[in-house]
């Protein structure tokens, strides 16, 4: 599956009082109507049951700048929040400053899929945050994405 480009997120929430996460490069659009997110979480991860428990999550969509930020939530070592900006959202998730978008979501359905869990999630709400290219994932490395030209038809914007 290496073949297939990813986008990295960070998932996260609080449980207990305590903000947890991890890196997730299986997030997906599932449904317009009504607005449905999904992830996938691996069974031995010890943030994913946290997670579950506290029934909401953000989806923190990382930029290409963000590779630290990717490792960090990525590690089992440490402590992922430790000396890092970011804030409490109205749903009571963490938004992590400077990412490209946060997509706040209740978790509606879990499905047991091999050594994973497939959760499905009803989008509360979506935040643009800035304007950067994605962090995406392929071939078991960081790539970088260059801007494509305009589809046939549609005026080039001005230099």
């Amino acid at each position: 599956m290496g073949a297939f480009a990813t986008g990295v997120t960070v998932v996260t929430a609080v449980d207990g009082g305590e903000p947890v996460g991890f890196t997730c490069q299986s997030f997906a659009s599932v449904s317009l109507t009504p607005p449905l997110v999904l992830f996938c979480a691996d069974h031995r991860g010890r943030s994913w049951p946290r997670i579950r428990a506290a029934g909401r999550f953000t989806a923190n969509v990382l930029a290409e700048d963000q590779t630290e930020l990717c490792a960090r939530f990525g590690s089992r070592a440490g402590r992922k929040y430790e000396g890092l900006g970011w804030d409490l959202s109205r749903w009571g998730t963490p938004s992590l400053r400077g990412v490209l978008a946060r997509v706040h979501a209740e978790i509606t359905a879990v499905h047991g899929a091999g050594d994973h869990d497939v959760v499905i999630g009803r989008v509360l709400a979506v935040e643009t945050a800035r304007e950067a290219r994605p962090l995406l994932f392929f071939r078991g490395r960081f790539i970088r994405t260059v801007a494509a030209a305009p589809p046939p038809g549609r005026p080039r914007p001005l230099p």
